[in-house]
């Protein structure tokens, strides 16, 4: 992916060990807290690491993602870990799974998550990709923490057919979608996912590695509002 430039931000694809080793600082910081070592796991050397950054290079934003083609491709996905993906085998488009995506502590500005989002619809589109899929957290990982945000995505649980099972040791069911629920009780970045007509799995995974609950989250890109996608497609370029 070539990379994409507005204003004083520029996005772009990881290269090399340096640019991997920022990542995995930024990762621990969000993630893990801030600390010795870095936040690593077996999956980050088959993925690519999309960078966020200031024209001076400091890193703003990062996430990764791996092109998923076929149930082999999807048994090895780090989702799997979690859920039982195979609802999602028959789809025949390739698909795209979205991990770690994280914000610097401090940075507001809402052009980041736009060119995120740009870089991220130019790689949908170089691959043809018909899936975006990932795990969104929430963080703390005691459900009694999460009950307005859990109440929200009740609203949103996918489609039977396209729906992960469980395999996940610890879980917890979504309530019965009552109300309509205050979606600023969800993090930025899973609001946006809804926003794109995004949907999550019927269960949240209590993960205590990360300390978050997690859902899996889907966003078909077909069924993106046609505003939605003309907006990023044109700051995709």
């Amino acid at each position: 992916m070539q990379a994409l430039e507005t204003g004083r931000l520029r996005a772009r694809l990881a290269e090399g060990s340096q640019d991997i080793a920022r990542a995995l600082a930024l990762r621990q910081i969000c993630f893990r807290g801030a600390g010795a070592g870095t936040d690593a796991d077996a999956h980050d050397a088959a993925c690519q690491h999309l960078l966020v950054e200031t024209a001076a290079g400091e890193l703003l934003c990062c996430y990764r993602l791996q092109v998923i083609a076929g149930p082999a491709g999807l048994e090895q996905s780090y989702a799997a870990q979690f859920y039982d993906l195979a609802p999602l085998a028959a789809l025949p488009a390739p698909m795209i799974e979205m991990g770690r995506f994280c914000l610097a502590p401090g940075a507001a500005d809402p052009d980041i998550l736009r060119l995120a989002w740009a870089a991220m619809t130019r790689i949908v589109d170089d691959c043809g990709a018909g899936l975006l899929f990932g795990c969104s957290s929430l963080r703390g990982a005691h459900p009694a923490g999460h009950a307005a945000a859990l109440a929200v995505l009740a609203h949103h649980v996918g489609p039977p057919q396209h729906r992960p099972g469980r395999r996940a040791p610890e879980t917890v069911d979504l309530p019965a979608a009552e109300g309509r629920g205050t979606p600023a009780a969800l993090p930025p970045l899973l609001r946006s996912y809804l926003a794109m007509g995004g949907w999550v799995s019927d269960h949240a995974v209590i993960d205590r590695d990360l300390d978050t609950l997690h859902v899996f989250t889907g966003v078909e890109i077909a069924a993106i509002p046609p505003a939605r996608a003309r907006a990023l497609r044109a700051l995709a370029g």
